[in-house]
């Protein structure tokens, strides 16, 4: 179990016992520390045979469910014969049993006594498609709560980052452990947050191909990324907002940048669609700073309380700090000085590169830049600040505007336009 409490957990989908038995073996190696045993994906389940082989060859604490087709799952068969799988997983000794909220009543009267005191009851439901509101997660989770189960587990869908809200609100005043998930890429951050809101377990996938399933981190990220088990309620979060964001290094970065300061912080990846409604939704102090990239760079400048003069000027914010005094919005622009004082840096290791100290040595050069988005923007700025002559092309000749509010600030433009007909796209070329 992690310091925080928090167990991880790998849902295994094996085809047979033994693919299961393999799997577990490897998230233990991986680091879980408990196991979901989906019997509903096992081809010709023989209960009493493969439930004791299972249970008896396990190397983790193991949740045993048969998830229905209702419910998410693959089972399509007698509803009887599936609960009598539950209570024989109960009575072998099992450490807990995943049993949806519509069939708990006649689960738990049929199941036995003995044991009782070792297996714990989750009671789960599932919101397919959707995130209820605050108010009718509240409704459900008390309902839940009335059938004595021992944990709750809700798992909804996320169709915006926002939704993943209502979750978070939810865990902290649940009176009895509870699982809370939110599957989709867009809710990837109920698993990667929930420690820190309180959530009794989250979910990591082994990455086997079959158990990826979309929202879901991989077992080791969430082990050795996130070191999701010292989360607390005190850590700050950070992270980068883009759409999409999946291939962004930033967690990998950061999160080992925090851990070598000693800071109580963790970075993740922001799905984000609307900048505007994610800012506003996710407002309170622990949401402590952002990265923003593509395609929310230039929508960020309107939506800051505050934007340093450099970013007003280029017209694009790639960084958002929440002022701690205020709790105000600042936006900054850093791609800038960092690309262009990196770019000078490798121009004046060239061999035989003669600098100056009153010059830049892009002083008179020609700056080639592909692209013509927010980086593009501060890119273009720090070049013509240097007294470089700058080529900007871009496959769409829409982002025309800022070019021009370029233009006001720094010198005259021409402009013209290579239409490339063969590749169906249209190559823009503006000369400073």
């Amino acid at each position: 179990m992690a310091d925080n409490g928090v167990l991880v957990c790998s849902t295994l989908m094996g085809e047979t016992v033994e693919q299961m038995l393999k799997q577990m073996q490897l998230a233990k190696e991986t680091g879980a520390d408990c196991v979901e045993l989906r019997l509903d994906c096992l081809n010709g389940f023989d209960a009493a045979g493969d439930l004791e082989k299972l249970l008896k060859g396990r190397v983790l604490p193991a949740i045993i469910t048969c998830r229905p087709k209702s419910e998410g799952g693959n089972y399509e068969g007698d509803e009887q014969k599936r609960l009598n799988t539950l209570s024989l997983a109960y009575d072998l000794g099992a450490d807990f049993i995943d049993v949806e909220l519509q069939a708990m009543s006649p689960f738990v009267s049929q199941r036995s006594k003995k044991n009782s005191q070792n297996c714990k009851i989750i009671v789960s439901s599932y919101v397919n498609g959707s995130t209820p509101s605050s108010e009718d997660l509240g409704h459900l989770v008390a309902k839940m709560q009335s059938t004595g189960a021992d944990i709750l587990k809700v798992v909804t869908t996320a169709t915006n980052i926002t939704d993943v809200s209502h979750i978070f609100k939810l865990i902290p005043h649940c009176q009895v452990p509870i699982i809370a998930c939110v599957m989709g890429d867009r809710g990837l951050i109920s698993q990667l947050l929930g420690p820190k809101f309180g959530g009794y377990l989250i979910y990591g996938s082994i990455g086997s191909g079959k158990d990826l399933i979309p929202g879901q981190p991989k077992l080791a990220d969430l082990i050795n990324i996130y070191k999701i088990g010292r989360l607390t309620r005190d850590t700050k979060v950070f992270g980068v907002i883009a759409n999409p964001v999946g291939h962004s290094k930033g967690p990998i970065l950061h999160n080992q940048a925090f851990r070598e300061t000693g800071f109580n912080g963790v970075y993740v990846p922001l799905l984000v669609d609307d900048l505007s409604d994610f800012l506003k939704v996710y407002s309170a102090p622990d949401f402590a700073g952002f990265s923003v990239g593509i395609p929310h760079k230039e929508a960020a400048v309107k939506c800051c309380d505050e934007v340093q003069p450099l970013a007003k000027s280029i017209g694009a914010v790639n960084t958002i700090v929440r002022r701690k005094s205020d709790g105000k919005l600042v936006g900054y622009n850093t791609d800038c000085e960092g690309a262009i004082s990196a770019i000078e840096d490798g121009l004046r290791g060239e061999s035989g590169y003669k600098s100056s100290e009153s010059s830049s040595p892009l002083a008179g050069k020609l700056f080639v830049l592909v692209g013509a988005g927010g980086a593009g923007r501060a890119l273009a700025f720090g070049a013509k600040q240097r007294g470089a002559r700058v080529v900007i092309t871009n496959r769409n000749f829409e982002q025309r505007p800022w070019q021009m509010q370029l233009e006001e600030k720094l010198s005259p433009w021409r402009l013209w336009k290579d239409s490339v007909q063969k590749l169906e796209w249209s190559l823009q070329t503006l000369l400073l």
